[in-house]
C-alpha cells in the first residue's frame, strides 16, 4: 500500500476534516517553544474530535508501523512534542471542554485541550481552585501540563500537576482505551498507574480525559516585594525565607535583563528600579498572615535588598506578578532562546546562581535568569543573534555546563519543563544506566511496539 492509500485509509476511518496534510497547514505542528530542538516532517496531524479519533489513529499506526507524536497547544520548552519524520502528529487541541465540576468532591473533569486558565476560571465561579499555573497558563492545555508533570508559580506551596490528577482515560501501546485512577478521595488499589503517566511526555499513552482534584479559592493573602542589586543576593534571601520555615505561596525572582525587556513590551518601567527582583507571596489568613509577610521582609533584608515593600493590594500584587508571566514572551523578542530549567535544593540557590554568573563570563552569552525561586527551580535563559551559528554553540556549551553544576549540586536537569529532547544527555547522567534500563522496561511493557513518541526522555 502506497503512503498516500494508507493516508486515505486514516482518514476514512476519522470523524471528517481530522486528518491534514497540507505542508502549509503542517507547518504549524513541526515543533514547540524548544526552538533548538530538532524536529521532522509528519506525513499527517490527525486533530482528533473524540476519544475514538485517537484509538483509531493508534490502530491504524500499529498495522503501519507508523510513529505517534501527542501534542498540545505547543508550549513545551524541550522538544518533547516535536514531530519526528514520517510520523503522524496527534494534535488534542480540540477535545476542550469541562465535562464535569463536581463541588462536593472537589473534582473536576477535563479533556486534555482545555487551556490551565480556562479551567481556572471555570471552577473559581464555584469558588474552587486548581493549583498547578505554570507561567505558559494563559496559553498551555492540561493536558500539556500533565506531560510534563508541569510546576509553576504556586508549586513551592501547593505541589505540581501529579499531586492533583487522580483519574486518566488513556489510549495505549495496544490500541485499547482504558481508565486508570478513581475518583474517591482515597484509594489504594493496585500500582500507582496515573502517577506514572504524569510526567511521561507522551511515551507510554495518550491521555484523552483527565480527572484532577481542587482546593477552595486560597486568601489573595500579602506580596513583598524586593529589590537587589546583585542576583546572588537575592539568592541568599531566597535561602533565607527556608531557613526561618515559611512555605510562601510564591517566590519568584526575575534579574534585570528580562526586566529590561518586559519594560520595552510593556512600559512597567521596572527596570528603572531595580537590577533584580523578588516576588514573594503569603495566604495564611489573619494574623498568621502578618506575621510570615514580616518574617519575608526580614529575610530579603538579609539578602542585603536595597528596596522592600509588603502591601495586601490583589492589583498591585497582580501587576509585578504580571511581570514575572511576561518574562519569557519579552524574552523571545530579543532573538532565539535556548531554556533552562534545573532545579537545585534551596540552600544551593545563591551557589547556583553564581554559578551561572560565571559561565555567562566565561561564554560570552547573555544568560538571563527568572526563577520559582521558592523552590529552587532555576530558568536561565540563553540568548544569541539570529543566524550566529559560533554564539550559538556557545550558548549550547553553556546549557550543558549549566545542567552539569545543577547536578554536582544535587539537583536535576528538569524542574517541570521536562526531558523531550534536549535534556535527554543530562538525564542519562542523572539517571544512571540501571534506572534508565527499569524505565525503559516500563516503557517497553506499555508501549510494545515502541510507537509512542520514540527517541525522546529515554
Amino acid at each position: 500500500m502506497s503512503d498516500r492509500d494508507q493516508i486515505e485509509q486514516l482518514r476514512s476511518r476519522l470523524s471528517d476534516g481530522a486528518v491534514v496534510t497540507d505542508p502549509a497547514l503542517l507547518e504549524s505542528y513541526l515543533h514547540d517553544e524548544a526552538e533548538w530542538a530538532a524536529y521532522g516532517k509528519p506525513v499527517a496531524v490527525v486533530r482528533a474530535g473524540s476519544t475514538a479519533d485517537v484509538r483509531d489513529t493508534v490502530r491504524w499506526a500499529l498495522e503501519h508501523g507508523v510513529p505517534v507524536v501527542p501534542r498540545g497547544a505547543g508550549t513545551g520548552l524541550s522538544g518533547g512534542a516535536n514531530a519526528l519524520e514520517g510520523c503522524v502528529v496527534v494534535s488534542l487541541e480540540k477535545l476542550n471542554q469541562v465535562l464535569e465540576v463536581n463541588p462536593l468532591e472537589r473534582l473536576a473533569v477535563v479533556q486534555p485541550g482545555v487551556v490551565n486558565d480556562d479551567l481556572r476560571k471555570t471552577v473559581a465561579t464555584q469558588g474552587l481552585w486548581y493549583p498547578p499555573d505554570p507561567a505558559s497558563s494563559p496559553w498551555s492545555t492540561i493536558g500539556g501540563n500533565v506531560a510534563t508533570n508541569a510546576g509553576g508559580v504556586c508549586c513551592v506551596k501547593y505541589g505540581v500537576t501529579r499531586d492533583y490528577v487522580i483519574g486518566l482515560e488513556v489510549v495505549t501501546g495496544t490500541g485499547e482505551v482504558v481508565r486508570l485512577g478513581r475518583r474517591t478521595a482515597k484509594g489504594v488499589a493496585g500500582l500507582d498507574l496515573v502517577g506514572l503517566f504524569v510526567g511521561s511526555e507522551g511515551t507510554l499513552g495518550i491521555v484523552t480525559e483527565i480527572t484532577v482534584k481542587l482546593r477552595p479559592l486560597p486568601d489573595p493573602g500579602r506580596t513583598v516585594l524586593g529589590y537587589f542589586d546583585g542576583i546572588v543576593d537575592a539568592g541568599v534571601a531566597v535561602r533565607d525565607v527556608a531557613a526561618r520555615g515559611l512555605t510562601p505561596s510564591a517566590l519568584e525572582l526575575v534579574d534585570r535583563t528580562c526586566l529590561l525587556a518586559v519594560d520595552e513590551m510593556t512600559h512597567m518601567g521596572i527596570a528603572s528600579e531595580a537590577n533584580v527582583v523578588l516576588i514573594g507571596k503569603v495566604d495564611d489568613p489573619g494574623e498568621a498572615g502578618e506575621r510570615a509577610a514580616q518574617e519575608m521582609v526580614a529575610a530579603f533584608e538579609t539578602g542585603n535588598a536595597t528596596f522592600v515593600a509588603e502591601t495586601d493590594d490583589p492589583e498591585e500584587a497582580d501587576a509585578m506578578m504580571a511581570a514575572r508571566r511576561l518574562a519569557y514572551p519579552a524574552m523571545e523578542r530579543l532573538g532565539p532562546l535556548l531554556t533552562e530549567d534545573v532545579c537545585v535544593p534551596k540552600e544551593h540557590v545563591p551557589e547556583m546562581l553564581r554559578r551561572v554568573e560565571r559561565i555567562a563570563a566565561e561564554s560570552d552569552i547573555t544568560i538571563a535568569t527568572v526563577a520559582h525561586a521558592g523552590d529552587g527551580n532555576l530558568h536561565p535563559l540563553m540568548i544569541t543573534g539570529r543566524g550566529d551559528d559560533e554564539a550559538k554553540a556557545r550558548a549550547q556549551a553553556a546549557f550543558d555546563r549549566i545542567i552539569e553544576e545543577a547536578l554536582d549540586l544535587g539537583g536535576t536537569v528538569t524542574g517541570e519543563h521536562g526531558v523531550g529532547l534536549l535534556k535527554m544527555p543530562g538525564v542519562t547522567r542523572e539517571l544512571g544506566p540501571e534506572v534508565l534500563a527499569m524505565e525503559r522496561a516500563v516503557k517497553q511493557a506499555l508501549d510494545p511496539e515502541g510507537i509512542f513518541n520514540p527517541g525522546k526522555v529515554f
